[in-house]
C-alpha cells in the first residue's frame, strides 16, 4: 500500500481544479502529523487534508474530517498567523517525485503581500509538510529533523530548504514504452522489482500487475487515463490509478469517480477498522480475563462443596454419641457405639477426650451444620459464577462482531453498568444517540430485528416486541436475539428459516452447521430477577435446525 507518484499526480490536479484560487478560511490541526485546510471559492466549500502519519500520508479532499483538538499546536497557531485568508495560487510536482508545493500568497501585518510554500513530501516513515518563507527558508515543519535524526537531510526552521534527492528513473508519462523496456531488459530482478526499479512513481501494486502480464503500454494508457480503484478483502488493504487483475476473485475492486474520494474513503475504513480493532482487542483482553476469574471463582467453590459431602456423617456420629452418651465416659479417645443406621454394627468414633460424650455429639453437630450452610452458600456461589462466566461469553459474542466505535462504547458502558469495569467519570449523555437494532426484512416482507448487544436483547424484546411477535435464538449459545414483528398475517416455514439464519450469524455459533434454534412468541419469554442483561428464560417453544447459506441469505434485504 503506497501512494505512489502517478496517483499523486492525478490527484493534485483534481485538488488544483478547486484549490487554486481558493482562499484558506480555517486551519485547524487534529494531530501532530495532520492539518486541515478549510477552503473556500466561487465553487464552494471544501476540506483539504494534509497529512504526513505514516500509514495515512497525502493531500486530499475528506468527508470525514478528524475532530479539533481543544487547544491548538504551536504550529498551528504559526500557520494561523501567516497563512489565515491566504490564497492558493497553484500546486506544484516535479515529475512524478511525491512532493506537492502549494504556492501561496497572503498579507502580513503591514498589508504586503508575501509568498510563502508550503512542501508536503510523502515519503513513508519520513513523510513531512514543511512552511517555507518567500526567501526559501523553514519556518517550520510538522516533523523536525535533526542531525541526529538523519545525516542526509535536515529540516529545522532557520535553513534552507532541500529537496531530497531525485530518483534516477523514467517518467512514465513522458517516455516511450519501448525506453522502459530497454531499461528493465537492464535488470537481472524478478519482473516486478526490475519494474519498479526503472519506472518513477509506481507503487508495489502496479508492478505487479506488470508481473502478472499486463504490458507497459496498457499501465501507461491507464497512467495517462486513469482510473482509480481500491481493493478490498476484509478490509481495504490497496489502491492505485489502474484496474487490477493479480488478485482474482479474492478481493472487490471498488471504482471511484475522484481520487480523492478514493484516498478519503480508503484511509478512513484503514484507521477506523484498526482503531475499532484496537479497542475492542483492548476489551476482548478484559473480557477475557473476567470471564477466567469467574470460571476459577467456580472451580475453588466446587472444590470446597466436595468438603461438604461428607457432612451427613458427622450428624450420624452426633445421633449415635447422643443415643449411648449415659454409657459413655469422659476421656476416651474413640467411641464403641452400636450403628443404628447399619443394623446395630460396632463402629468407632474419634472423640476428644477433654470433652464429654454429650459435648463431642454437640461439636459433631455443630460441625454438620457448618458444613450444610457452607453447602448452601457454595452451591449459590457456584451458580452465580458460572451465570457471570456465560453473560461475558455473550458480552464477548457481541464485541466480535462490532463494527463502530459506538457499538464497541455501547458494551463498554453495559459492562460499566453491571459492576465489571469502573467508570472512570460520568458519562456525557448530550447528544448521545442509542443505537438501533439491525433491521431487515425477510423475503416475504415480514421486518426482523437482531440485536447488537445485551442491553439492545433486552430492549428489543422486553419493552420494544409485542407479545404476539415471535422470538429467535440459538439454543444454548451466545448470541443476538431476533424478533420477527407480527403484522396481522400468519408466520411463513420461509420467513421462520431466515430469522434463524440471522439468529446463527449474529452467535457464537456462526461458523457451525445444522445449528439449533429456538423460536416462540415473546410472551413467552420472561427474564429472572436479577439476571444480567440479554439472560431470559422460555419454556414454551419450537426448533429450527438451520445452516446459513448465501443462496437464501440474499434474499433478505438488509435496512439498518
Amino acid at each position: 500500500m503506497a501512494l505512489d507518484g502517478i496517483f499523486l499526480y492525478h490527484l493534485k490536479n483534481e485538488v488544483s481544479a478547486f484549490a487554486v484560487g481558493a482562499r484558506i478560511e480555517k486551519i485547524p490541526q487534529p494531530s501532530k502529523e495532520e492539518l486541515l485546510f478549510s477552503l473556500r471559492s466561487r465553487e464552494g466549500a471544501k476540506k483539504l487534508l494534509l497529512s504526513c502519519r505514516a500509514d495515512t500520508a497525502g493531500i486530499y479532499f475528506t468527508d470525514y474530517p478528524p475532530e479539533n483538538p481543544s487547544k491548538p499546536p504551536m504550529l498551528c497557531m504559526l500557520l494561523r498567523k501567516h497563512l489565515s485568508g491566504a490564497k492558493i495560487l497553484s500546486l506544484e510536482q516535479d515529475g512524478l517525485e511525491r512532493i506537492i508545493r502549494i504556492k501561496l500568497q497572503a498579507v502580513n501585518e503591514l498589508g504586503d503581500l508575501v509568498g510563502f510554500t508550503l512542501v508536503v513530501e510523502i515519503m513513508g516513515r519520513y513523510s513531512n509538510i514543511i512552511l517555507v518563507d518567500g526567501n526559501g527558508i523553514i519556518m517550520d515543519a510538522l516533523k523536525r529533523v535533526d542531525e541526529g535524526k538523519s545525516h542526509v537531510r535536515t529540516v529545522m526552521p532557520g535553513e534552507p530548504y532541500a529537496a531530497p534527492p531525485a530518483q534516477d528513473k523514467l517518467n512514465l508519462l513522458e517516455v516511450s514504452p519501448d525506453q522502459i523496456k530497454a531499461r528493465i531488459s537492464l535488470s537481472h530482478r524478478a519482473p516486478a522489482k526490475a519494474f519498479q526499479d526503472a519506472v518513477m512513481g509506481v507503487s508495489p501494486i502496479v508492478c505487479r500487475e506488470y508481473e502478472n502480464g499486463v504490458s507497459v503500454e496498457k499501465i501507461r494508457e491507464y497512467a495517462l487515463s486513469p482510473h482509480p480503484v481500491a481493493v478490498i478483502t476484509d478490509k481495504p488493504i490497496d489502491f492505485t490509478f489502474m484496474p487490477v487483475t493479480q488478485y482474482g476473485d479474492l478481493a472487490e475492486i471498488r471504482a471511484f469517480d475522484t481520487f480523492s474520494q478514493t484516498l478519503d474513503y480508503f484511509y478512513h475504513e484503514r484507521v477506523t477498522i484498526d482503531r475499532i480493532r484496537q479497542r475492542s482487542g483492548e476489551l476482548f483482553k478484559t473480557i477475557s480475563t473476567l470471564q477466567e476469574r469467574a470460571v476459577r471463582k467456580a472451580l475453588n467453590r466446587q472444590k470446597e462443596l466436595e468438603d461438604c459431602a461428607d457432612k451427613e456423617e458427622y450428624k450420624i456420629f452426633g445421633d449415635l454419641i447422643t443415643a449411648e452418651q449415659y454409657a459413655l465416659k469422659k476421656g476416651s479417645a474413640v467411641y464403641e457405639v452400636h450403628n443404628f443406621y447399619d443394623h446395630n454394627s460396632v463402629i468407632k468414633i474419634p472423640a476428644d477426650p477433654a470433652l464429654t460424650p454429650v459435648q463431642n455429639a454437640q461439636k459433631y453437630y455443630k460441625e454438620y451444620r457448618k458444613k450444610q450452610t457452607a453447602e448452601s452458600k457454595l452451591t449459590g456461589f457456584i451458580r452465580d459464577a458460572l451465570s457471570e462466566a456465560k453473560y461475558l461469553e455473550s458480552v464477548s459474542d457481541a464485541l466480535s462482531r462490532a463494527v463502530s466505535d459506538s457499538e464497541i462504547t455501547a458494551i463498554k458502558d453495559e459492562l460499566t453498568e453491571t459492576g465489571f469495569l469502573k467508570r472512570r467519570q460520568q458519562p456525557d449523555r448530550k447528544n448521545k444517540k442509542a443505537l438501533k437494532p439491525l433491521e431487515y426484512e425477510s423475503s416475504d416482507g415480514f421486518l426482523i430485528f437482531v440485536g447488537r448487544n445485551n442491553v439492545m436483547n433486552d430492549r428489543l424484546t422486553l419493552k420494544t416486541a409485542s407479545n404476539r411477535d415471535l422470538w429467535f435464538h440459538v439454543k444454548d449459545t451466545a448470541g443476538s436475539h431476533v424478533i420477527v414483528k407480527n403484522d396481522g398475517r400468519e408466520f411463513t416455514d420461509g420467513v421462520i428459516r431466515e430469522a434463524a439464519m440471522l439468529a446463527v450469524l449474529n452467535s457464537k455459533a456462526h461458523a457451525s452447521s445444522n445449528v439449533a434454534v429456538d423460536y416462540t412468541e415473546v410472551k413467552n419469554v420472561k427474564k429472572p430477577n436479577g439476571a444480567k442483561p440479554g439472560m431470559v428464560i422460555y419454556e414454551t417453544y419450537k426448533t429450527e435446525y438451520v445452516t446459513p447459506n448465501e443462496a437464501e441469505l440474499e434474499r433478505i434485504r438488509k435496512i439498518v
